[in-house]
């Protein structure tokens, strides 16, 4: 397998870029989890403006907004 990705032209640039980088000593598993959860914050932001734009709070109208988001 590691001669594949080695001679490969496609498989070898995937190997470069993702697979072969260094890596600082200091990198631990806790910055992958702090990268997902800013990751799961600009989603959330992303969805509250999303939700933000479609939702109307006047009386008349905000069941059938609500019903509008939800479908």
């Amino acid at each position: 397998m590691t001669i594949i990705r080695k001679k490969h032209p496609l498989i070898k640039i995937i190997n470069h870029s993702f697979i072969d980088l260094p890596t600082p000593s200091n990198i631990s598993s806790w910055w992958n989890f702090g990268s997902l959860l800013g990751r799961c914050l600009i989603i959330q932001i992303l969805t509250g403006l999303f939700l933000t734009m479609h939702y109307t709070s006047d009386t008349a109208t905000a069941f059938s907004s609500v019903a509008h988001i939800c479908r």
